[in-house]
Formats: structure tokens, C-alpha cells, sequence
């Protein structure tokens, strides 16, 4: 099979939108999607709201969509954001690639930007490794992120029982060693919806912006990324708890510590669970105010209703996105 070149897909990569969202202070939204209606969901709110947006699919959403199947999607959301009159960047990125084979596929079937996450080996190892990817996909003008640290919690593949925070001393090293085009870092936040386990009274722990601005002053100028970075918004977990759900003691990141970061080096910002939450808590809503729906629309269309409104939300009030398209 023929390589395919992400721009006939109508995608860009990610390096004028980090420079943009750098010099104006806010981060781009990246939306992980696994099915035709988050896809929608994720191009309405974007191209309302006039946001830059990254397209985001894990190795496990890959398998799931198929491929091929996926490489349209992204073709035909590209092709949805401009028949609704918009006109916003798109780039579909690669989350968590946990090999070179998989970074260099992904980019032969169109993935305008791919992650290389070699955080859990040595640090020189993942010099190495994240160097391979990078000299592959910039000779195919694709942008790279990697990881240095590692995040605690699950998502999909991913997953560590503690976390370990991003050495500030380390990056210089490894930027320079690997050519990333930009850099995840570990400063408190971590995947799925069980960020924070709170007792009563508890608070969430705040973000180490220390790390973050110790990294800043080693590399100036160069795009960090933050991962696990859902909110777990409450009301989402109210309603599925409420409508026969069982999700306790969950906590996210607080939506005031994600502007603070989208306001310094951090132009990408991950955002999976709050998604899957808002979804769940409206298709469990309809099943129980209606348990004789069996067409799939009728559940599915309030819950991408949902997800437009939750993303439209991050956007304007949380990445301070909007508009900057």
C-alpha cells in the first residue's frame, strides 16, 4: 500500500499552531475520538467556536475504528468543518505511540503529527528511540511529540502506578538530542477519570507549576504538552451515578490550574475522559428516563449534543482557544 501524504487529507501538522499558541497565550484542544459521533461532536465545537483543533487517536481507537476507515474520518471531518463555513486548522496526531513501527505507520496512512511516549525506558533510550521516529517523520514534514516523566493512572493502553516527575535538568539534553517538535511533561496531572482518590475534606493537589516554569527557562520558547488533563466535571459524574452508575470519589484537574498552564509554554492540552464522561452520563440519562429506546440515534445524538457543549466550554473558558483560528 502506497504511503499517504497527510495534506491531501486537507490536514496540517502541528508546528504553526504551537507557535500561534504561544504567542497568543492559550493552548490547542486535543480531543481523542473513537466513533463517528465524537468526531462530529469535536469538528461542531471547534468550527463554532473558531478553534485551531488536534485531532487525537490512541493506538486502542486505531484498532477499534480500523485504519483505513479512520484516514476517511479524518478526511470527511475536514471536509464537515468547511461545508459548515469553517475554516480552522486540523491535525490528526497519534496519542501514546509505544513504537517506532507503529509512529512510522500511522504517518504512512496520513497522521499529520505522531507521539512517541519511550518515557518508560532509560532516559537514553528514549533519546534513542524518540530520535528513529523523529528522523522519519520530519523527512515527511510530520511534527513530533515525545515524553519525558511518566503520568500515573489508566487510559487505554496506558498506564503507571506512579508518577514520576519530568527532571527539569533533562530537557535541554533531550530536545536537542531527539529534534521533537515538542514535549510532554509530568507535573501532577494523569490519565483516566481517577486522577485523585479524595477522602471528605480533601482538595486536589495542585499542579507542580515549578517544574513547568523551571522547564520554561531551560527551553525557552519550545511547545510543552500536558496529558491527563480532563477535569472529571462533576455534573457528568452526578448523572451517571445518578442514572444507575457507579463512579466514587473522582476528582480531575481544576479548570482554573489548566487556564493558568494554557497561559505559559503549554500550547497542547489532552482532554479523553471528560468526553467519555459527558457521553456516558447522557446515554445512561435517555436509558433511564426511556428504557424502551433501542435506536441508536436517539441515545447517541444527545449524548454528541452533550460533547459539543462540553467542548465549546473547554474552548472558550478553560484553553482560551476560541476564536484564534
Amino acid at each position: 500500500m502506497s504511503a499517504v501524504k497527510y495534506s491531501d487529507l486537507g490536514l496540517v501538522n502541528t508546528r504553526e499552531m504551537f507557535k500561534k499558541a504561544m504567542e497568543g497565550k492559550y493552548a490547542v484542544p486535543a480531543y481523542n475520538f473513537n466513533n463517528m459521533e465524537q468526531i462530529q461532536a469535536i469538528i461542531i465545537a471547534c468550527t463554532e467556536s473558531k478553534s485551531p483543533l488536534i485531532l487525537q487517536v490512541s493506538s486502542g481507537a486505531r484498532k477499534y475504528a480500523n485504519q483505513t476507515l479512520l484516514r476517511f474520518m479524518a478526511m470527511g471531518a475536514v471536509q464537515m468543518m468547511k461545508d459548515m463555513g469553517g475554516n480552522i486548522p486540523v491535525a490528526l496526531h497519534l496519542d501514546h505511540g509505544d513504537s517506532v513501527d507503529l509512529c512510522k505507520s500511522c504517518i504512512d496512512t496520513g497522521f499529520s503529527s505522531v507521539m512517541i511516549d519511550a518515557s518508560h525506558h532509560s532516559f537514553k533510550e528514549n533519546i534513542e528511540i524518540s530520535k528513529q521516529v523523529v528522523e522519519y517523520a520530519h523527512a515527511r514534514d510530520v511534527t513530533v511529540e515525545a515524553e519525558l516523566g511518566v503520568l500515573a493512572g489508566i487510559e487505554d493502553e496506558v498506564s503507571s502506578e506512579v508518577t514520576h516527575y519530568t527532571k527539569p535538568a533533562e530537557v535541554e539534553e533531550f530536545v536537542a538530542k531527539t529534534g521533537v517538535d515538542s514535549l510532554a511533561i509530568s507535573i501532577g496531572t494523569s490519565h483516566g477519570a481517577y486522577k485523585f482518590k479524595l477522602k471528605p475534606g480533601e482538595s486536589v493537589p495542585p499542579l507542580r507549576f515549578d517544574i513547568l516554569e523551571e522547564v520554561e527557562k531551560r527551553i525557552p520558547g519550545f511547545p510543552i504538552v500536558l496529558h491527563g488533563a480532563s477535569s472529571v466535571v462533576k455534573e457528568y459524574v452526578d448523572m451517571i451515578n445518578k442514572y444507575g452508575g457507579k463512579m466514587e470519589n473522582t476528582a480531575g484537574v481544576p479548570e482554573d490550574q489548566l487556564r493558568k498552564a494554557a497561559r505559559s509554554a503549554v500550547c497542547k492540552i489532552n482532554i479523553d475522559s471528560d468526553g467519555r464522561l459527558a457521553m456516558t452520563a447522557m446515554i445512561r440519562k435517555v436509558f433511564a428516563e426511556k428504557p424502551g429506546e433501542f435506536d441508536p440515534r436517539k441515545y447517541l445524538g444527545p449524548a454528541r449534543e452533550e460533547l459539543v457543549k462540553m467542548m465549546k466550554y473547554k474552548n472558550e473558558n478553560v484553553l482560551g482557544s476560541a476564536g484564534r483560528a
